[in-house]
């Protein structure tokens, strides 16, 4: 089954003094932030990276699950920043991607 968008694992530490992924921890990429924990801030703040990070839309990131956590599921549309980004993460031995996403 072909699908255009990919799964991940997120932990967000917000108030962050920069914004930042700081590597993968089990099967969740641990990404840092600037902004606090309050009123949606930090998931503003982490849409807003994914998207330049990646080279997609913010329109397009949709939160699947652990929107009020810090362990998120976050759904991103494929871009060759993404894939290559992924490529580089398993050949060190470590999977983020879920790809049954419908």
């Amino acid at each position: 089954m072909r699908t255009d968008y990919i799964d991940i694992f997120i932990n967000a530490r917000p108030a962050s003094s920069r914004n930042e992924i700081v590597g993968i921890f089990d099967d969740t990429l641990k990404i840092k932030v600037k902004a606090p924990a309050v009123e949606g801030a930090a998931n503003k703040e982490l849409v807003k990276f994914l998207s330049k990070r990646f080279k997609v839309p913010k329109s397009h990131i949709l939160f699947v699950s652990g929107e009020t956590s810090k362990r998120k599921r976050v759904r991103l549309p494929k871009s060759e920043k993404l894939l290559a980004f992924i490529e580089e993460i398993e050949k060190e031995g470590e999977g983020i991607a879920k790809e049954d996403a419908p």
